[in-house]
């Protein structure tokens, strides 16, 4: 990722803090509705869960200028939840939900340039993701 692009990552998160239980929520409508096979993987509150989705995204949003010490916990968590049954495939459907949770929540704060950026932490972070807790999957592309 480019300097400017975590910066618009950054400060655009930082415009959804002040609505994170809505976005949370926002969030989990939207991916129970375009990928409702995840729906039985969250067993828990909700509320809480969205809690920590903020505070994960929080600490990987204010990490992008360290992607070294980020990338280890990403790993970690990727590893961790195919214990509560998430799959390689699921992940899409993750980044299609951030999206549009954005929109919703930035409107038009949410410009091309800033999207893209989104896009391309997105797709920086669930890489490693899924490389780590799915090194089959990795090695077969």
């Amino acid at each position: 990722m480019t300097p400017d692009q975590i910066d618009r990552v950054q400060e655009s998160f930082a415009q959804v803090l002040p609505i994170k239980d809505a976005a949370a929520e926002m969030f989990y409508a939207r991916l129970f509705e375009i990928a409702p096979q995840v729906r039985p993987i969250f067993k828990g509150d909700m509320s809480e869960q969205g809690a920590k989705l903020m505070a994960t995204l929080g600490a990987v949003v204010n990490g992008l200028k360290s992607l070294e010490a980020i990338v280890p916990v990403a790993e970690k968590l990727a590893v961790g939840h195919v214990a509560y049954g998430v799959k390689a495939e699921h992940y899409p459907f993750v980044g299609e939900a951030l999206i549009d949770t954005l929109k919703k929540g930035l409107g038009e704060a949410l410009t091309p340039d800033v999207q893209a950026s989104w896009e391309t932490a997105y797709a920086t972070l669930s890489g490693v993701m899924i490389a780590a807790a799915y090194p089959e999957v990795e090695a077969a592309e």
